[in-house]
């Protein structure tokens, strides 16, 4: 895959499932409409930026690459919306080229932190945020894969992921990056 730019991306048909489980998923750069932390309210959630690393804020990835993925999550009922928390089974993992599933909590990839990308708080009606997640791959796992995100009614929402950097935010996210 070329990371080509996410300009000409077609959004999704407005199907909740942003490609569903099972659906062969977007493309970097396409949003998805997800229901938010237990049941309550619409987050529009639009990966945009995938960036892979060897280090991030100063750490170094125990496995061998980080790939870092910016999205913009937005508020699109009237009522404050979040992600859910990987404790309750939902939120990010990536899938690998192979199959195999990685999360957020695997090797260094919770102590890379980046200022702009670090919102965490529930987003607020007809607001948006930036967030990112990172994983801590292989580089066997980091050729490519597929962004899963579960939503708070546990449907899978998947993106294609490129195995280059691509998307617009590419140079920031570097910067941000650096120790």
């Amino acid at each position: 895959m070329s990371g080509e730019p996410t300009s000409g991306a077609e959004p999704s048909s407005g199907a909740p499932s942003g490609g569903g489980e099972g659906g062969e998923g977007l493309k970097l750069g396409a949003p998805a409409q997800t229901t938010g932390d237990g049941g309550t309210g619409v987050l529009e959630i639009t990966p945009d930026t995938v960036v892979f690393a060897k280090t991030g804020s100063g750490e170094t990835a125990e496995n061998g690459v980080f790939a870092v993925v910016t999205m913009r999550d937005k508020a699109t009922t009237a009522v404050a919306v979040d992600e859910p928390a990987p404790i309750s089974g939902g939120g990010w993992k990536w899938m690998a080229p192979d199959g195999e599933m990685v999360d957020t909590q695997v090797g260094n990839a919770f102590n890379v932190v980046m200022d702009k990308y670090n919102n965490a708080d529930p987003v607020q009606p007809d607001a948006w945020q930036w967030r990112a997640q990172v994983f801590d791959l292989t580089p066997a796992q980091a050729k490519g894969g597929t962004l899963i995100y579960i939503d708070g009614e546990n449907k899978a929402h998947r993106w294609q992921m490129p195995s280059t950097d691509s998307g617009p935010h590419v140079a920031e996210v570097k910067k941000q990056l650096e120790p």
